[in-house]
């Protein structure tokens, strides 16, 4: 019996660490930090950390809903026009819905199937480059993404030959670390000060899934 539950396969996710980004003059974002541990044969990396922004779970859940007609999704925390960046609570809140979004996802087996959710959860690309890699229309494959997530080695296999369907402007040619709706992201700013930190937002009660044969 022990040794049964040795074996058994588990995700455990957590979201955490909110960071406050500055695009440009007038405009920021806040994104998450996404740490996933896992010993199942479905994932690439069996420990991973990301960072994604709310607008890119929307985006993820949009992709799911479309292979899963007959699954009815998780839903995500709601957009609220009046979210603060500053109120713990809020930030907490959408924290805590996320998470369980990530884990209601992760619990459906179906789900795991889809390229795009695991090039979510464990590289570093943009949304265009997810889109683009699951079709494979990019040199890399959605494996050599996950493995060798670096801007690095991931531009070189862009920049080899000559413009193809892949390439982008000089501005992100690499486009890792990028969001589907900014140009680029600015250096992270602190999210409270010092006095305001919350603890509970930096850290996680992460929750393990196990995945059902």
């Amino acid at each position: 019996m022990l040794d049964n539950l040795s074996k058994a396969e588990f995700v455990s996710v957590c979201v955490q660490d909110p960071r406050l980004h500055k695009d440009d003059l007038w405009h920021t974002h806040v994104d998450y930090e996404i740490c996933l541990h896992t010993n199942s044969m479905c994932f690439r990396k069996k420990t991973s950390c990301v960072r994604r922004r709310y607008s890119e779970f929307v985006w993820l859940r949009h992709c799911l809903e479309q292979n899963a007609l007959i699954i009815e999704l998780p839903k995500l925390p709601p957009w609220n026009p009046f979210f603060s960046l500053r109120n713990t609570q809020q930030v907490s809140q959408r924290m805590k819905g996320l998470q369980e979004f990530l884990d209601g996802v992760l619990h459906t087996p179906l789900l795991l199937s889809d390229s795009r959710l695991h090039l979510f959860l464990q590289s570093d690309l943009s949304m265009a480059k997810i889109e683009k890699c699951a079709l494979g229309k990019t040199r890399y494959t959605v494996a050599e993404a996950i493995q060798l997530s670096n801007r690095v080695y991931i531009s070189r296999l862009e920049d080899k030959g000559s413009c193809d369907s892949d390439c982008e402007s000089s501005s992100s040619s690499s486009g890792l670390g990028l969001s589907v709706d900014t140009p680029m992201r600015g250096s992270p700013l602190p999210f409270f000060e010092s006095s305001d930190r919350d603890p509970e937002l930096f850290s996680c009660h992460s929750t393990s899934t196990l995945i059902e044969p």
